[in-house]
């Protein structure tokens, strides 16, 4: 799974933007999320993976070398563009749902308006359309415009050509997407085999069947999965402890022999760890994100980073940027209670919080809590040096 992640130092991954690139198409695809008390997801996502990231480099595969697109993957997402006509049956569906096609039916002119205006000015966003005076959308009290928008984008006739502040600025389809990027719409049993490639290849391991990122009822992926079992492809496995097989792409396996010990600090929206689930059984490790919970009902803190160490998930921090004063606050440091292999974790680990200091643009770490309370003092010299 490690492996699979590019979480062992194996992928060999060139610097800057094009080993950013490469990362979203082995992935399959990096989560957007909005929390910014450290740099937000999809940026951190990257970061732990390619030399030389940069935060600007997401934004000039989006907009300039079109190497990504922004969907609905497991979330919303940057999606590699060579995958875009996988995409194609959900932005079809959406367009044909009764709820879709009955606003559009009712707001025939808005829509008209919104796609009018992008064809005559170019790229909008939301915040270039003003609501008409008394009319306010029942869902976060959208304007009519922007749900114009969104539902052109979720079918597919938008696109998203750039963030701007992070909003998104829309573009017709036909001005965003490359020329050669295939758009025939794929068969079931291709959506399929697809779908189970995606799960098995950034994934490592395929653990729960039912599982839902497949995009598939259970019986075309089990079927799917039996004539990949039978050609090669896949290689079934029994779980201990467990009455369902799991299954691992049979070219994974030959990448499984040798495993760099490395420390990372992973964001909570990390492939590795966005399945909770499968986190819990992979590694023993439970983890939720706690930022949505009350601060006195929190039990590690507001944003926490899970700390990957070579194959273990050893503990967490609660970080915040504080990027007036250029200083990355670690509220809290928590080890999981049965580890105790401090003297060799602890360097490690500060190299990595200075690292990820200065990919946050802060100059300095301090460490305002730990659990053990005995490893602060030793981590805090080891900051120093």
């Amino acid at each position: 799974a490690l492996t699979c992640q590019g979480l062992d130092g194996r992928w060999g991954l060139p610097a800057g933007k094009e080993g950013a690139a490469q990362v979203v198409e082995r992935l399959g695809y990096v989560q957007i999320d909005t929390i910014a008390v450290v740099e937000r997801a999809h940026p951190h996502t990257l970061w732990t993976r390619c030399p030389g990231y940069a935060p600007a480099m997401l934004e000039e595969l989006l907009a300039n070398d079109r190497r990504v697109f922004e969907y609905w993957g497991h979330a919303a997402s940057y999606l590699p563009m060579r995958d875009y006509r996988f995409y194609l049956p959900r932005m079809n569906g959406y367009a044909a749902s009764e709820g879709a096609r009955a606003w559009v039916k009712q707001n025939k002119k808005l829509v008209k308006h919104v796609v009018d205006r992008i064809r005559d000015e170019g790229p909008l966003r939301a915040a270039d359309f003003e609501a008409p005076k008394g009319r306010r959308g029942s869902w976060w009290d959208w304007k009519p415009a922007k749900r114009a928008l969104e539902t052109l984008f979720n079918s597919g006739e938008l696109m998203v050509t750039e963030r701007r502040n992070f909003q998104r600025v829309y573009e017709l389809r036909e001005r965003v997407l490359p020329a050669e990027v295939d758009t025939t719409l794929p068969g079931p049993e291709e959506r399929t085999r697809s779908a189970l490639h995606k799960a098995l290849a950034p994934g490592g391991l395929l653990l729960d069947l039912s599982n839902w990122r497949l995009g598939t009822g259970s019986d075309p992926a089990r079927d799917a999965l039996g004539r990949m079992v039978a050609a090669g492809e896949v290689t079934q496995f029994r779980v201990q402890g467990r009455d369902e097989p799991g299954f691992v792409l049979t070219e994974s396996l030959a990448a499984t022999s040798r495993r760099s010990k490395q420390l990372h600090l992973l964001s909570p929206f990390d492939n590795l760890i966005i399945d909770r689930r499968r986190t819990q059984r992979l590694f023993g490790f439970d983890f939720k994100l706690e930022c949505y919970t009350p601060e006195a009902k929190r039990r590690w803190g507001y944003f926490c980073l899970p700390l990957l160490w070579g194959s273990d998930l050893l503990g967490r921090l609660d970080p915040k940027a504080d990027r007036k004063a250029k200083t990355l606050i670690v509220r809290k440091l928590l080890f999981e209670p049965d580890f105790t292999d401090f003297d060799r974790v602890l360097p490690a680990l500060a190299k990595k919080l200075k690292e990820f200091a200065a990919f946050n643009a802060c100059e300095s770490v301090v460490l305002e809590k730990s659990e053990p309370k005995q490893v602060k003092a030793p981590l805090k010299r080891e900051l120093k040096t």
